[in-house]
């Protein structure tokens, strides 16, 4: 089995629950991985391609709100990897629900994507015959408000990692000792995330929150989100990144960059990056 000349390099526990991973992807046989360059899609294609060569295929959606040097990344990575890569365009942002910018604008989200591979593995035909869609969501997920996680059942997709019982620490751990380069990568939600809920969704919007952290990410920081809240653009920079942020000279660059983008005010958040931060708004318990 792939990746079993590197089981001295990590815990029992964690290659069991590794081959608990391989097993389900061998049980759902021709699979349609849902792929968009993070670690845990990443991996599961990388998994998927390991356990069952030409019999998987990555998909991925060329939407507005998926960042392009996000894109442009993925893309490299399946190259490096050898993993088959389909690049199939989606069009929630044309979906008023989507656009709305509510509590459920991941189910939106998803629920095109879903519906896209399905028509896709329908397309291809008797001769693929893809069984299975699968995506990338892990045990940590179940801890945040994930309104996708509904569309995928509502569409029978399956959730390997999960099932496997893996955390997003432990498939960072797998993709170490797998070699692959994204193990540390930052974690990188879509772009509509960023946008606070209520606002509406749109491609100046999107376009806008991308500028913006092209604009940080050419400055050195590696983990940082640049939060759109209509004339103030709040930033949060990951702790241990705090300190470099902190001097009247940086302040001025962030200033200079991210009006220009066209925001007019720039707010740095004293908390620092932490994931989901917009959902401190929503009453999720009600929503669940």
């Amino acid at each position: 089995m792939a990746g079993d000349g590197m089981r001295d390099s990590i815990s029992g526990e964690l290659a069991e629950k590794r081959e608990r991973l391989y097993g389900r992807l061998l049980e759902l046989g021709r699979v349609l991985v849902a792929y968009s360059g993070g670690v845990d899609s990443a991996y599961l294609a990388w998994a998927a391609h390991a356990v069952l060569g030409s019999k998987m295929l990555a998909v991925m959606a060329d939407s507005p709100s998926l960042a392009r040097a996000q894109m442009q990344d993925a893309v490299e990575f399946a190259a490096e990897c050898g993993i088959p890569l389909e690049i199939v365009p989606t069009d929630e942002l044309e979906n008023s629900d989507y656009q709305r910018n509510d509590a459920m604008r991941c189910f939106h989200c998803k629920d095109e994507l879903f519906g896209v591979m399905e028509q896709y593995a329908a397309a291809s035909g008797a001769n693929q015959g893809w069984a299975a869609v699968a995506y990338g969501v892990n045990v940590d997920d179940q801890g945040d408000w994930r309104p996708g996680q509904k569309a995928a059942r509502q569409h029978g997709v399956a959730a390997p990692l999960l099932e496997a019982g893996l955390t997003k620490a432990e498939i960072r751990a797998l993709a170490h000792a797998a070699g692959l380069r994204i193990w540390d990568k930052p974690a990188s939600a879509c772009l509509s995330s960023r946008i606070e809920y209520g606002r509406k969704v749109t491609r100046e919007v999107l376009e806008q929150v991308e500028r913006g952290e092209d604009a940080l990410r050419a400055m050195g920081f590696r983990q940082f989100r640049l939060r759109h809240h209509g004339d103030v653009a709040r930033i949060e920079i990951a702790r241990e990144e705090m300190e470099r942020a902190l001097s009247l000279e940086m302040f001025a660059r962030m200033s200079v960059a991210i009006k220009a983008c066209g925001f007019k005010y720039v707010a740095l958040d004293v908390e620092g990056f932490r994931s989901g931060s917009m959902n401190a708004v929503l009453d999720v318990a009600s929503l669940r």
